[in-house]
């Protein structure tokens, strides 16, 4: 098993849940084999737990990342109900213990030690209290200014821009392919000075030229499809996030 790869020319490319199409996502595997490869950043998702730590997960609850095996939702249960689970590998094995719910500070020191990009998706809402406590916790790691949030919701992307101004944030977006991107949600990224992070079929050359025009940056997500990522390099994409694309 390997990465595809493509010529992503200006492109820089994001590892999804680390590098997930070789390794279980969201775990510092996944982490590791993406570090050890060209991507310029690492795509996670953080999640708060009741006792006021910061866990790495996609769901609330580890029931699809566990085969089923818990049910556990992180968020209304402390960060040690779910630190020594051990979670199947991509093929359903158990075989390996190193696969487990990391914590954020494993994710960011895992992001410096290889020096990439960690692209933090900050998710549901975060309570400012806790919000601003994670951007302590990555502030204490010196790692704060390689780190770019992104998050579907609106006030965190509004509340991290306010806590550092000079942050790279970018708002997640996923709607109808016949809709497009709405207008008044351009305006809200002009208006708060954010980038954008799209679901990729809903990106146009038109958009993309309409967004740059305007200075945003484009992300995509999630494409894994070699030709369909070299015509959104073609079109110019900022970033694209993936599971298996190098």
């Amino acid at each position: 098993m390997n990465t595809i790869k493509i010529d992503s020319k200006k492109t820089l490319m994001i590892a999804h849940q680390g590098l997930s199409g070789l390794e279980c996502g969201n775990t510092c595997p996944a982490f590791v084999a993406a570090g050890n490869r060209s991507y310029y950043g690492i795509e996670t998702d953080v999640h708060v737990t009741a006792d006021g730590k910061f866990v790495i997960i996609h769901d609330e609850t580890t029931d699809r990342v566990s085969g089923n095996r818990y049910s556990i939702n992180v968020e209304e249960n402390p960060f040690s109900a779910t630190e020594n689970i051990v979670l199947p590998d991509i093929d359903g094995s158990l075989i390996r213990t190193d696969i487990r719910i990391p914590a954020l500070a494993e994710y960011i020191h895992i992001c410096k030690k290889y020096e990439k990009k960690a692209v933090l998706e900050v998710k549901n809402h975060f309570e400012e209290e806790h919000l601003y406590r994670m951007l302590d916790e990555i502030k204490a790691t010196g790692y704060i200014e390689n780190v770019i949030f992104i998050s579907f919701d609106a006030e965190n992307c509004v509340n991290i821009k306010k806590a550092i101004p000079n942050s790279t944030v970018q708002f997640l977006y996923y709607g109808k392919e016949s809709l497009g991107f709405p207008e008044d949600k351009i305006q809200f990224l002009v208006d708060n000075k954010l980038d954008l992070d799209i679901f990729y079929k809903l990106l146009n050359a038109e958009l993309i030229d309409r967004l740059h025009s305007l200075g945003i940056k484009i992300n995509c997500w999630t494409c894994d499809s070699k030709e369909q990522a070299e015509e959104l390099v073609r079109l110019g994409v900022d970033f694209i996030t993936t599971n298996i694309l190098e």
